[in-house]
């Protein structure tokens, strides 16, 4: 299945990271951190972050440039691992 997978993207390319999470102290930076461990071109102004309507959350995507498909799992994986992020898209 992973070779599949491997397949539906063709590499570089750039991708749009996803991470959601309660609007709570360092969270922004969390994920900034998170993801720049494994995509070190990354610079503040690849990310956007939307605040919930009721300000409780907060939406970050960081836009990279991917290299592979284990580059991405990499990072979907340290997000997941990380507690601070409830969702990753």
């Amino acid at each position: 299945m992973s070779d599949e997978r491997e397949t539906l993207l063709e590499f570089p390319c750039r991708f749009p990271i996803k991470a959601f999470g309660k609007d709570e102290g360092d969270f922004e930076e969390r994920v900034y951190q998170l993801v720049k461990a494994h995509a070190p071109e990354l610079e503040r102004s690849d990310l956007s972050v939307r605040n919930s309507s009721g300000g409780k959350y907060l939406a970050i995507t960081a836009n990279i440039t991917a290299q592979s498909q284990a580059q991405l799992d990499a990072i979907y994986g340290d997000l997941t691992d990380s507690g601070a992020v409830l969702m990753s898209l």
